[in-house]
């Protein structure tokens, strides 16, 4: 028994006099880490015991929001947030040599930090918020983040706009490190982070993160190579906006000029209309030409639509100048033969009366018992003659009418059927991209 007390007490007074020994300050672990006064090598030298060693540094990076896409400049401005991780081996403790502390706090210009650039950039320097700071883990991994408001370049292809879906790159490159002293990976993969983004989302806009994936390889700048991480972001316009604005409003106007066909070829009205709704197609092109960009090599499919409609609209607009002309031509026929008939009636007058003296209105232009033979057959024939040319001019009157009409039907069957072939192509250039 006063053995069993002697060796409790041994442990005790040994447990005492360790807490007494351990340092329990940040100040002491730092000096112990050779970090309270300047060190060039910590700070100069990538933080291996061995230069064949290759130092892994993981990224992470999380999507916090998608604050515009820019489809002129073909840029897109997001909010991330990236966690830089790698190890140093200069900087490891035992924890239990300091009370327990599992991390320290370094300034940033006491140590090694990797160089990592984002190739498409396109941001300023006073969008970048860097923590200052590295947090030194007793293992000696390290870990230090970084926020920033990322504008960058991303190769669009609009020709389903506005029901297209945009992959964009963000690839993270090591500048001043080859691929044999630093190779950059991530700690968790791509459906991970997809969740996480997902999760932490603040703001989208009028596009949605539809997928994240995450892919490590290496880029040659022609005499080394050199590490890259890319993150391949996938995102969805939410094109109702287009739809209620654009498509809707096109489509009535395509149907209003195809009702317009409907009013009558006689009415002074129809070519008025047909360029009023000219007039609201070329306000929808206006509209399309400020949002897409000029360098576009393939229009979208809504352009091609659109100028479709514009030319079909104005092919009957012409059609509307060319019928109005053609009825315009009947009242010059009725006015001439009007006019011949007036001209015959009055000669035949104009002899009775200088044969038989002034005609009384109600007796007969052609008093047959005071006429000759001769003249009575003279007379009969200029009525006839008079009579055959207004019948020709009726005749040539119902004939450019009937043109009219014609013209008329046939063009409305092939603005139709131009539509419906046009749609159709589209549909299946649609369905084979």
């Amino acid at each position: 028994m006063a053995a069993l007390r002697i060796f409790a007490f041994m442990i005790l007074a040994a447990g005492f006099c360790s807490t007494l020994s351990s340092d329990c300050t940040y100040y002491g672990l730092l000096e112990h880490l050779n970090l309270t006064a300047s060190n060039t090598g910590l700070e100069m030298i990538r933080p291996v015991k061995n230069w064949t060693t290759t130092t892994q540094v993981n990224l992470e990076m999380v999507l916090y929001g998608i604050l515009g896409v820019d489809e002129k400049s073909q840029t897109v401005t997001t909010h991330i947030w990236v966690t830089k991780h790698w190890t140093n081996e200069f900087l490891r403790w035992n924890q239990s040599d300091f009370c327990g502390i599992d991390e320290v706090s370094v300034p940033k210009a006491k140590l090694w930090i990797p160089e990592i650039a984002i190739q498409q950039d396109a941001s300023d320097d006073s969008s970048i918020h860097e923590d200052p700071w590295v947090i030194v883990h007793p293992d000696g991994s390290m870990f230090t983040f970084l926020r920033q408001r990322l504008t960058f370049t991303c190769r669009f292809n609009l020709y389903k706009f506005p029901f297209d879906s945009q992959r964009c790159n963000i690839t993270f490159i090591s500048m001043d490190s080859s691929v044999s002293s630093l190779v950059l990976g991530s700690a968790i993969n791509d459906s991970v982070l997809m969740v996480t983004s997902t999760q932490f989302m603040i703001t989208q806009g009028e596009w949605g993160l539809k997928d994240i994936e995450l892919v490590s390889g290496n880029i040659t700048n022609g005499w080394r190579y050199h590490s890259t991480l890319s993150y391949t972001v996938t995102l969805d316009r939410k094109p109702f906006l287009y739809v209620i604005n654009f498509i809707i409003p096109l489509v009535y106007l395509l149907f209003l000029d195809l009702a317009s066909f409907s009013i009558s070829v006689d009415s002074g009205e129809k070519f008025g209309f047909k360029v009023t709704v000219l007039l609201s197609i070329s306000v929808l092109l206006l509209i399309l030409k400020d949002i897409l960009p000029s360098t576009e090599v393939d229009l979208p499919v809504i352009a091609n639509l659109c100028v479709a409609v514009f030319t079909l609209v104005w092919l009957s607009v012409l059609e509307s100048m060319l019928v109005s002309f053609l009825l315009n031509l009947d009242p010059c026929c009725d006015k001439e033969s009007k006019k011949i008939y007036m001209k015959k009636d009055s000669k035949v007058h104009k002899e009775a009366e200088e044969e038989n003296g002034q005609v009384k209105p109600e007796q007969s232009c052609f008093p047959l018992g005071k006429l000759g033979a001769v003249e009575l057959l003279r007379l009969i024939l200029e009525e006839v003659k008079a009579a055959r040319q207004e019948a020709g001019s009726q005749k040539k009157h119902r004939c450019y009418r009937r043109v009219a009409t014609i013209i008329d039907n046939l063009f409305f069957v092939g603005y139709i059927l131009t539509f419906v072939a046009f749609v159709m192509y589209i549909c299946i250039g649609w369905i084979n991209l």
